[in-house]
């Protein structure tokens, strides 16, 4: 099943996408169950929005091995957390914009877990129960602001910098998917989540135990190999197997 957040007739609602895209609106949110209301939109008709709205973003560092040897770092004995404000967030199609205090921004492809219901100090074995589904995800980077702080706050908390979407897909194993950054149609990014040190259950299980979960929180797993830079006028790509494309132009702040 695929859930969709969408703008129609200055309404924001919560949606199921089918085969032949058309969406099927919701009466509430999904993260208490799936219950649909009347009428039928075309998905080319609505503006998709993010499709969750997360009360927070818990981002992961160095979590794909390819990457980790990318950077020359070694792999961290636990899931390194860090935290991205919900004012980051933008769905697809949006803008990125570069802020004025950053030379460098960089694209960085992940798998988004959003969590479904509330979880705290939960089991691993537990973890599949919290998860509504998977999204795409770029955890966009002032890369020379990171080398600058000793905390990720700044060079991942501008405004934009969290594109998630385009929808989320409740019935894949995250196991083992493609994902793929494209940079203007140039493929920049391309591994699989096998690569992934911690996989997302254990990531729900871990962060559970150092903070509440919510409905709608977005846990951005890591990205593989392969970061870079964009500058305004690029057009960035996350491709990810089974969920679909997240499309997002970069541009100066006006």
């Amino acid at each position: 099943m695929r859930i969709v957040r969408f703008l129609a007739n200055d309404e924001a609602r919560y949606g199921v996408l089918d085969a032949k895209d058309e969406i099927q609106p919701l009466k509430a949110p999904p993260f208490e169950g799936v219950e649909h209301d009347e009428g039928r939109f075309l998905l080319s008709e609505v503006e998709l929005l993010a499709p969750c709205e997360p009360s927070k973003i818990v981002g992961i560092g160095l979590n794909y091995r390819d990457h980790a040897k990318e950077v020359g770092l070694e792999l961290p004995k636990e899931p390194m957390l860090f935290l991205m404000p919900d004012t980051a967030v933008i769905g697809p199609g949006r803008t990125i914009r570069f802020p004025e205090m950053s030379e460098r921004v960089d694209y960085e492809g992940e798998l988004g877990v959003v969590i479904g219901r509330p979880a705290f100090r939960i089991k691993k074995e537990e973890a599949a129960d919290y998860i509504l589904g998977y999204t795409c995800f770029n955890d966009v980077t002032a890369r020379d602001l990171q080398m600058l702080d000793t905390q990720f706050t700044r060079s991942k908390g501008f405004d934009t910098f969290a594109p998630i979407g385009p929808w989320i897909v409740t019935d894949i194993d995250p196991g083992s998917l493609d994902i793929e950054t494209y940079l203007n149609g140039t493929r920049k990014q391309s591994s699989n989540t096998r690569q992934l040190l911690f996989d997302p259950l254990h990531l729900v299980h871990f962060v559970s135990w150092v903070m509440t979960l919510n409905p709608g929180d977005v846990i951005a797993s890591g990205t593989p190999a392969g970061i870079g830079p964009m500058e305004p006028g690029d057009r960035v790509e996350i491709r990810i197997q089974g969920i679909g494309s997240l499309v997002n132009e970069v541009a100066s702040w006006e």
